[in-house]
């Protein structure tokens, strides 16, 4: 697990091999000049969420979006994205982190650090020198019509491990459960949230996709992280959700982000 690895993305034009640099610096509070410098700065920590098997065609199969936080060496996705993943020691799958280059990226191993199920978030640890971490910023400031942005991989590899990033706003603050008409519709994860109680979270006016499970949402001026996309309202199929995205997705505060963090 503590080695790099080469792959190949779905997409023959995208080749990975071990190369990464040393630790950059992670984004401040510092007010950045606008929104191209702080996307400039944000991409260097997201990651793309998957499993590597060296027998396997294509080797990397893409889950979903994560980002760099905390000491460097973790990275922050959704639980239910990590969920998707079964690592099988008789074919050697293993989950792993994708690093976006230019043409070339890096594959490295992960494993699970902490999870929080009732607010579907999940942190991982990889091995080796560490990347630059986004800040967490004060989600319980954040107020309706904040503009905010998103990165992280839409469509996974299908058109290759590149960040892609939206702009949209905060829409509303919300319960995360809505009243059920029928006691039938109760499920184990709706039972699991009423016995913990019940919480805000963001609902996005912005562009997502399935693909953007785990990406962060973060102030354009500052970069700093405000919460986690973990729900994308899909319109029919997954596959009319490429064709016809939907405006509303929902996303965890940082405020749990931090907790899992144990960061103050």
């Amino acid at each position: 697990m503590g080695k790099w690895m080469q792959t190949r993305s779905t997409v023959p034009s995208v080749a990975f091999a071990a190369v990464l640099c040393g630790a950059l610096g992670g984004v401040s509070g510092d007010v950045l000049a606008d929104l191209a410098d702080t996307v400039a700065v944000v991409k260097k920590s997201v990651v793309a969420v998957g499993t590597f098997e060296p027998t396997r065609s294509p080797q990397f199969r893409f889950v979903g979006t994560g980002f760099v936080a905390g000491n460097g060496n973790q990275v922050v996705t959704n639980a239910h994205v990590e969920g998707a993943v079964v690592e099988n020691s008789e074919t050697k799958e293993q989950l792993v982190i994708a690093l976006p280059g230019t043409g070339r990226a890096s594959v490295r191993p992960v494993r699970r650090e902490a999870i929080d199920r009732d607010h579907d978030v999940s942190v991982l640890r990889f091995d080796g020198p560490p990347m630059p971490a986004l800040r967490l910023g004060n989600s319980d400031a954040v107020r309706d019509g904040q503009d905010i942005a998103l990165t992280g991989f839409p469509l996974g590899a299908t058109i290759g491990i590149v960040p892609v990033t939206h702009k949209g706003i905060i829409s509303a603050i919300t319960p995360v459960g809505q009243p059920l008409p029928s006691a039938r519709q109760l499920e184990a994860q709706t039972v699991r949230r009423l016995a913990v109680g019940s919480y805000s979270v963001f609902q996005l006016d912005a562009v997502s996709y399935p693909g953007n499970s785990g990406s962060p949402i973060y102030s354009p001026a500052t970069g700093e992280v405000l919460g986690i996309v973990n729900t994308v309202f899909v319109k029919g199929s997954k596959e009319a959700a490429i064709t016809n995205p939907s405006a509303i997705s929902y996303a965890i505060p940082a405020s749990f982000i931090k907790a899992l963090l144990q960061l103050p």
